[in-house]
């Protein structure tokens, strides 16, 4: 394994957590993601359901959990269903865990094979009333593909009706959202790498490079330091293309003069770090793209201070969209008297900040919580404004990992991020 499981505890409490929160006489199933195919009898790597991972960190295809405290059969209270380490499995695809190592992972006692999932979900199923399951959950975006657990639910419900099916995210999101010592830890681990990853990078950049030159930097720094893979598809981005979001075709040669985008991020452990910086090709930056970069920089700084309690997404964004009016102003993208005559429908600030400023982190990049949620100490979250000047063909981003405490922690600090350390740095490493 690449990375030290956090201890089985860590997933006995969540369960009980879970279980604590449910209706009596219910049992909650769920199932792992699917493996997808790619060629042939090849599948797309496989990543694991965060919930799942959450609630007994099995890091493997065909998982189901079952949680039914109220059941008769104490055995059945907790039940992992895993795959079955047959000798002509381990052939092809190696090691899978046995019974006796999926319950040391998990805390859980009672592990079966996947062959006796239908039979004991019957029997789940009639000693239960309500049936907790879980879809993915997210306002912003409503998943196009039945996936497994979608299919799934469609399934169970066919096959027995007149139960009571109740949504699983209401009572594990908030859960997840606050992050344990364990995860905090671990998160710290995977912006570490991150870190060394963009050092490295740092020492490749220059013009006449491909994009994907610096990707390979980044992956391999990652990955001889213990990361699974990238949290997400990485966008190393220069020149125009700064100003594309999210671009991750990473296959133009950057040019002399050029800014460089990178936002990365380490995947450890299955939780996910994020980062953004932005420098110069050729380790100086012009004086329009410093006066840009700095402009950034420094609401930056103001902002990680004001993600402590009590706080919300919509607050950050509210603190930083007026501090950005008054950078764009002092950088002459418009005036005073424009801003005082904007169409409060369509902001002028919106065509050189498009995005929102903070979203929750975790075991997936974009992980659970909403912009309205309240935070509470334990929550982590990215800080990332930015400038983007498709005109003059400067996009600047600066993207930290914050969690949230009376005096907020910088998982980021100390990552090279002012002008004359960054410019220092790429001098020293030509």
């Amino acid at each position: 394994m690449r990375y030290k499981p956090l201890d089985n505890s860590f997933y006995t409490r969540n369960r009980k957590r879970v279980v604590g929160e449910m209706a009596p006489n219910s049992v909650a199933i769920l199932v792992s993601h699917d493996e997808y195919p790619r060629c042939g009898d090849t599948t797309h790597p496989f990543r694991q359901n965060s919930d799942l991972l959450y609630l007994c960190g099995i890091d493997q295809e065909e998982t189901f959990l079952t949680m039914a405290p109220w059941h008769p059969n104490p055995d059945y209270r907790e039940i992992l269903f895993i795959k079955n380490p047959s000798p002509e499995k381990i052939v092809w695809f190696g090691h899978r865990l046995s019974r006796e190592q999926a319950s040391e992972l998990s805390g859980i006692r009672t592990v079966m094979f996947t062959e006796s999932f239908e039979g004991v979900l019957n029997d789940l199923m009639m000693n239960s009333e309500h049936v907790y399951l879980h879809i993915p959950e997210d306002p912003r975006i409503k998943p196009t593909f039945p996936t497994h657990e979608v299919r799934f639910a469609a399934q169970l419900k066919k096959d027995y009706p007149l139960h009571d099916y109740r949504r699983l995210a209401p009572i594990l999101y908030p859960l997840r959202a606050v992050k344990s010592s364990e995860e905090l830890a671990t998160l710290k681990q995977a912006c570490q790498i991150t870190r060394q990853a963009f050092e490295r990078a740092l020492t490749a950049i220059r013009p006449g490079r491909y994009e994907y030159e610096i990707e390979a930097e980044l992956t391999y720094e990652m990955i001889r330091n213990g990361a699974t893979t990238h949290s997400f598809a990485p966008i190393v981005a220069s020149g125009p293309d700064t100003c594309i979001l999210h671009y991750i075709k990473n296959d133009k040669q950057m040019q002399d003069g050029d800014l460089l985008l990178m936002d990365f991020g380490a995947e450890y452990a299955n939780y996910a770090g994020d980062c953004s910086r932005t420098v110069p090709v050729n380790g100086v930056f012009t004086p329009r793209q410093r006066q840009v970069y700095e402009a950034v920089l420094t609401i930056y700084k103001e902002t990680i201070p004001r993600f402590r309690p009590g706080m919300t997404i919509h607050k950050i964004n509210d603190f930083v969209f007026k501090r950005m009016n008054e950078e764009l102003i002092k950088l002459g993208l418009y005036t005073s008297e424009d801003l005082a005559n904007q169409d409060p429908a369509a902001p002028l600030f919106k065509k050189y900040y498009m995005h929102n400023t903070s979203h929750f982190i975790g075991l997936d990049v974009h992980d659970v919580g909403q912009r309205d949620w309240v935070f509470q100490p334990g929550n982590v979250l990215s800080c990332e404004p930015g400038i983007y000047i498709a005109e003059e063909g400067i996009g600047v981003r600066i993207e930290t990992d914050v969690v949230v405490a009376d005096k907020p922690i910088d998982l980021f600090a100390g990552t090279p991020v002012e002008v004359d350390e960054i410019e220092e740095l790429m001098k020293k490493n030509k």
